[in-house]
């Protein structure tokens, strides 16, 4: 039986809308074997444990792809990245897929294969990248190619996620943007994501502030979310590293120092006065993206 660990990721940097993207220490393990005949699931909840399961479709389109033929399968999951949240569920799930797939067909495809397979089932790379290479990347989608390099992060960061109890769906969330921009608009968030990738890059944390700010995404889908601008202004005045929507949301990404001890405990106090239910969650960077082992 394989087992493939593959990290949650927050998407969508600051003003990186399509192409940052950050893996974290929170995992989603899947496991799969090939089997006679018949097709099973173990630990999805019971409106997956079908045909239309993520992780088998795209274990199936891998499998189309290669060229192989299983006689049957047997898929397992142990949860941990929360669902629609923005922390990059789906992407997991279509990764632990295609690398399944590849694992029992042979290891016949390259990981920038692999990364263009899962592109393509995802629609965007920004997820799929970091969550199969791990670290901070930046990726983009030409035609079915991707072109995707890792950011060399400055040692000193750590993450928040502030994870509220209900989900954003990514088609809702999706729907909210526009068709067009304003050029000024692009000009803000072409030099921002530029600032933002030389600062935590360099370690000069106190360009971090001014590069996550976005105008892309942010200004639509914050209104999707409650208390969302309450919960921005509050964040930004604890002084954090930068702030930001963590995919398409809900979630709320924080980027903090290493040495911050006052964050956690000071944005838990105001985030119990909302009406819904936050979570705060310490997160660190995963470095080592999706890895594969037998059990």
């Amino acid at each position: 039986m394989i087992k493939i660990k593959v990290p949650a990721t927050s998407a969508n940097m600051g003003p990186g809308f399509d192409t940052l993207g950050i893996a974290l220490d929170l995992y989603n393990e899947f496991t799969v074997e090939e089997i006679d005949n018949s097709l099973e699931f173990v630990g999805f909840e019971e409106a997956f444990m079908n045909k239309n399961n993520l992780v088998y479709t795209s274990m199936m389109k891998t499998f189309d792809v290669i060229g192989y033929k299983p006689r049957g399968l047997r898929i397992g999951i142990s949860n941990n990245i929360p669902v629609s949240r923005g922390l990059g569920s789906s992407a997991a799930c279509i990764l632990g897929g295609v690398i399944g797939a590849n694992e029992l067909a042979g290891q016949v495809l390259s990981k920038q294969q692999i990364l263009e397979i899962a592109t393509e089932l995802d629609g965007h790379p920004d997820n799929i990248a970091p969550a199969l290479f791990g670290g901070m990347t930046t990726a983009v989608k030409t035609n079915n190619q991707v072109f995707c390099d890792k950011i060399n992060l400055s040692k000193g960061v750590k993450l928040c996620a502030l994870i509220p109890n209900f989900h954003l769906a990514t088609k809702k969330a999706r729907a909210a943007l526009p068709t067009t921009i304003p050029h000024a608009d692009g000009v803000f968030n072409v030099g921002r994501v530029a600032l933002l990738v030389t600062a935590l890059a360099n370690g000069n944390f106190d360009l971090v502030k001014v590069a996550c700010e976005d105008k892309l995404h942010e200004p639509y889908r914050g209104n999707l979310i409650a208390d969302y601008e309450n919960i921005i202004t509050k964040g930004k005045s604890l002084n954090p590293l930068g702030i930001f929507l963590s995919g398409a949301g809900p979630t709320i990404m924080v980027l903090l120092k290493e040495d911050d001890v006052n964050f956690n405990k000071n944005i838990t106090s105001y985030l119990n006065t909302l009406e819904n239910s936050w979570e705060v969650k310490e997160l660190n960077v995963d470095y080592s993206g999706s890895t594969i082992s037998i059990v």
